[in-house]
């Protein structure tokens, strides 16, 4: 069962770039080591965050191939 509380912050964390999400997560997470369970849901929160963070890494798809029909003899990557 999805806890409500998480699913909404998570949404809202899903359009933060990059950076703000890395220090959004190490910040939570040194918090969450130094007092441990003092944030409830630290935990869930902390995995959400990290997908989203490696999602993130993903690479750009390539550029579009060129709509122009090849020349003889030419190779397309």
């Amino acid at each position: 069962m999805v806890n409500p509380f998480t699913q909404r912050l998570l949404q809202w964390l899903g359009k933060l770039s990059f950076p703000r999400l890395f220090v959004i997560a190490a910040a939570l997470f040194l918090f969450d080591v130094a007092i441990p369970d003092f944030i409830p849901f630290a935990d869930e929160i902390l995995l959400g965050l990290g997908t989203l963070l490696l999602a993130r890494l993903k690479k750009p798809d390539a550029a579009e191939p060129d709509p122009r029909p090849p020349i003889d003899g030419e190779v397309r990557r």
